[in-house]
């Protein structure tokens, strides 16, 4: 009985680690993207050195950032503000967008 339940409750675990890490729209998040392009640039290029380029980072990596950011586990001045009203898909989205660029 022990075994069922442990191995009924792993597979609801690694169910949900894939729908919490499911990929966002890009086509959303390019449409989000516009406050972003101000610091970062249009094509995720940063024109200045202080603030990182966006473009090709990995997905879950800019996920991680955004809502660390958001949370306050992490706080910066500029982005603070910004990331907090993002919704976990505005994140999802903005991530796939600016990880799909070159």
């Amino acid at each position: 009985m022990k075994k069922v339940f442990a191995s009924a409750l792993a597979s609801l675990l690694l169910v949900s680690v894939n729908v919490s890490m499911a990929a966002g729209d890009a086509a959303a998040g390019k449409a989000k993207s516009s406050v972003c392009a101000g610091c970062h640039g249009a094509a995720g290029i940063s024109a200045n050195p202080l603030w990182p380029n966006l473009a090709g980072q990995k997905e879950g990596y800019i996920v991680k950032q955004l809502k660390a950011f958001r949370d306050g586990t992490r706080s910066d001045p500029m982005m603070s503000p910004m990331a907090k009203p993002l919704s976990d898909a505005d994140i999802d989205n903005l991530a796939a967008h600016f990880s799909s660029l070159k």
